[in-house]
């Protein structure tokens, strides 16, 4: 990728595009990047290089912004959230993860798109008591068996992985599953959850609990450019941590309860305006924690900055 490059950023309102973006154009300066969202992007800070868009994501505006620009790379980091689970709000993420990849994935093709990388999740494996210590890869996707509100992802995952391998020889193409990132410029759950004023921690249950840094996973989106090859790769660090150390260290009040009841308790919070994802409760019982072999083979077995306490340490001022 000697040669200027013209980037397409799906999601850039989200703190972690805007990082992935920052860090492009910081090492390559002469390179072009669109970054297009549904959301608000008025927020999205000046950067030279880089275009923002508002965009509804729709079958023709995809087809028209394909159309206008030739782009070599393509990055899909847009996903709604799952913190809200209404009927209206599954419909328009599983119409963005469902439908609207597999239009973006289409017009990759038809545009001889050289590279596309994906930012899938971890949660598409699911917080099973009988998963392995550290899932591979090739684990199977079991989230969507006890939380439907999860089908989107599970379906943009598989969409995706089997998009890859129907298109090995003519498009490379990265898909990303990484462990819980957290930080203090992305406003996703799981950052919510620990830098919160209370957070609910089971008396009977300890789980383990992996987390990546924002700065640390928009450098591994980044180096996905050039450095890792056509495949799926779990992101993760070496170390892991439980759930009471790590709200420990953030300085967070835990609410001892017994698991049995997490459902009525997670209602009372959210009258509260305290949202923890229904699905996020398995996680509170059941330790999902994955391999980051594969990506190691590529950069190296010190690819992250920062250690799990440092992280946590980072998003204690939130």
């Amino acid at each position: 990728m000697s040669q200027p490059q013209k980037i397409l950023i799906i999601g850039i309102a989200g703190g972690l595009a805007q990082m992935t973006a920052r860090l492009i154009l910081t090492e390559h300066p002469d390179w072009e990047i669109l970054g297009i969202d549904s959301r608000d992007i008025a927020k999205v800070p000046p950067l030279k290089g880089l275009t923002s868009l508002e965009l509804k994501y729709s079958r023709g505006n995809f087809e028209n912004l394909f159309r206008t620009h030739q782009f070599d790379v393509v990055y899909h980091l847009g996903r709604i959230s799952h913190s809200s689970n209404t009927q209206n709000v599954l419909a328009k993420r599983i119409e963005l993860s469902v439908m609207g990849t597999n239009r973006i994935l289409e017009l990759c093709e038809r545009s001889a798109v050289k590279k596309v990388i994906i930012l899938s999740t971890f949660h598409v494996y699911g917080a099973l008591p009988d998963n392995s210590i550290f899932l591979k890869e090739d684990a199977p996707l079991r989230a969507s068996l006890r939380h439907p509100e999860l089908r989107d992802v599970v379906e943009m995952d598989q969409i995706c992985t089997n998009w890859m391998w129907k298109n090995q020889n003519s498009i490379s193409t990265v898909v990303l599953r990484p462990c819980n990132i957290i930080g203090t410029q992305i406003h996703n759950a799981m950052t919510r959850f620990l830098a919160g004023p209370i957070a609910l921690s089971p008396a009977d249950y300890n789980p383990f609990f992996q987390f990546i840094h924002e700065f640390d996973m928009a450098h591994v989106l980044y180096k996905s450019l050039k450095d890792v090859p056509t495949g799926t790769y779990n992101v993760a660090g070496d170390d892991f941590i439980a759930l009471r150390e790590a709200l420990s260290v953030i300085g967070t009040r835990g609410i001892p309860f017994p698991i049995v009841l997490a459902g009525g308790l997670n209602s009372a919070l959210k009258r509260l305006n305290i949202d923890v994802p229904d699905y996020l409760l398995d996680y509170l019982k059941f330790s999902c924690l994955i391999s980051n072999h594969e990506l190691q083979k590529h950069l190296g077995p010190n690819f992250l900055r920062f250690s799990i306490k440092e992280a946590l340490e980072m998003i204690k001022l939130r």
